[in-house]
């Protein structure tokens, strides 16, 4: 289960490892993302409309995307 906050869904570091679908909260058309690696805050994230990109989570925090992926 993942420890989200609760109040935004926003993911906090531990639960930011590979396998954990995520989206980006400023680039909703990115769509879902899967996380590829975690390096530090650094994660490399491949989106279905953006390929793979590397954020810097200590400026965004990524949003699960888990109930997302089970409704579909």
């Amino acid at each position: 289960m993942l420890s989200s906050y609760a109040d935004n869904n926003t993911l906090v570091p531990g639960d930011l490892v590979p396998g954990v679908y995520v989206r980006h909260p400023d680039a909703p058309d990115w769509g879902i993302g899967q996380v590829q690696s975690c390096v530090g805050t650094r994660v490399t994230v491949n989106f279905e409309e953006r390929g793979k990109v590397l954020i810097d989570t200590s400026v965004i925090g990524l949003v699960a995307a888990d109930a997302d992926i089970d409704a579909q």
